[in-house]
């Protein structure tokens, strides 16, 4: 029997596990009974380590002990102080994989020490080292780094046989990367690929907290800018009313006691529709076309050539980006595969691929950086 290889997505604001059964791959829930872990750490104030749901809980009550988006800082200096001990993003990264290898190993009733885990496409060699450094201390020998584009094409297109031209469009909590491939005969061959490793879901939970907050100080003349509890509470109502906004006209945001003036409680309590919401984060889209078109240039494609377009990362939900496939990349979005998911199962199929379960399956990658 092959040696069983997990595969992991650690995402900014979620991350999955996978694992290859009977040669299909398969989403492991967490101990919570979830198929996402929260990529969220938290220290109480008696020092008690927490991590993933339960951590994501104590975000409002001490924002100041808890990590979240760490990601976004891995492969930098960056370091968070708790306690007067300083960790660093792949000891906070390293975590969030010790829980995902425990839950792992509980629901398959043996021991995990293998893993691939995916990084997005256009990730440096010092992110793509630290993520390695991660898996390593949280006990893991992490057979294959893989690009999160490439592992969701393998999800996608392990059933495929005839010739398919595939762009992946990949959005998640803190990156957005762009793949082109072409899959056929149980060959994945990534022609391009481009990215924006600092452009995710994040940025528009922070671009509509910042309206929020401008609406708020200007409405009832206080300053909360500089209170931690008020602005994590305004970015958890504006993630919270972007996935709202997804499948409805209008969010109600409702925050009571958000702060004070002379002694006097003072609430935010008001509407945003998606017109608005789709207005103010336009910006944001019009980044994600330059990456786009200079991996169709690299790739020497026009969109034309193009089969199918997949979209990866829970924010390509936002029906702005859904239309923004139609209207720049000229094709109806595949939404048969679940976008949180598919990176995991990407990554389990490419475990089954070096563990040799899977034989007759290839994957020619590029590195998306010069060396």
């Amino acid at each position: 029997m092959a040696e069983q290889i997990i595969g992991i997505d650690l995402g900014t604001t979620n991350s999955v596990v996978a694992v290859l059964e009977n040669g299909e791959p398969r989403v492991i829930p967490t101990a919570e009974g979830k198929p996402l872990c929260p990529s969220v750490v938290a220290f109480t104030p008696s020092g008690e380590r927490l991590v993933g749901e339960i951590a994501r809980r104590q975000m409002l009550t001490h924002p100041e002990r808890t990590i979240a988006s760490i990601k976004r800082h891995i492969g930098t200096h960056y370091t968070v102080n708790i306690d007067g001990r300083a960790y660093s993003s792949p000891e906070i990264s390293a975590m969030v994989l010790q829980k995902l290898r425990d839950d792992a190993e509980h629901f398959l009733g043996t021991r995990v020490e293998k893993a691939v885990i995916t990084v997005p496409a256009y990730f440096n060699d010092a992110q793509r080292q630290a993520t390695k450094d991660a898996g390593r201390i949280a006990g893991l020998d992490v057979v294959r780094i893989v690009n999160e584009p490439t592992a969701a094409a393998l999800a996608y297109g392990m059933d495929r046989q005839q010739a398919h031209t595939l762009l992946v469009w990949d959005l998640g909590g803190g990156t957005f990367d762009v793949s082109i491939l072409v899959l056929g005969d149980g060959v994945f061959q990534v022609l391009s690929t481009n990215g924006d490793t600092h452009l995710g879901g994040d940025d528009w939970d922070e671009t509509l907290a910042g309206h929020l907050l401008r609406r708020f100080e200007e409405r009832e003349h206080v300053q909360v800018g500089k209170d931690r509890l008020a602005r994590q509470r305004l970015k958890d109502a504006a993630e919270s009313a972007k996935i709202h906004l997804s499948t409805e006209g209008i969010a109600h945001i409702t925050l009571p006691f958000l702060a004070a003036r002379e002694g006097q409680p003072k609430h935010l309590d008001l509407d945003i529709t998606r017109e608005e919401f789709e207005s103010l984060t336009a910006g944001l889209r019009e980044r994600m076309i330059r990456p786009t078109m200079q991996a169709m240039s690299d790739a020497r494609m026009s969109m034309g050539d193009l089969d199918a377009v997949v979209l990866v990362g829970g924010c390509t939900r936002m029906p702005a980006i859904q239309t923004m496939v139609r209207d720049v990349l000229l094709h109806e979005p595949v939404i048969g595969v679940n976008p949180d998911e598919v990176v995991a199962l990407g990554a389990a199929v490419q475990g089954g691929i070096v563990s040799g379960e899977l034989a007759d399956m290839v994957l020619l990658d590029v590195t998306p950086l010069s060396l």
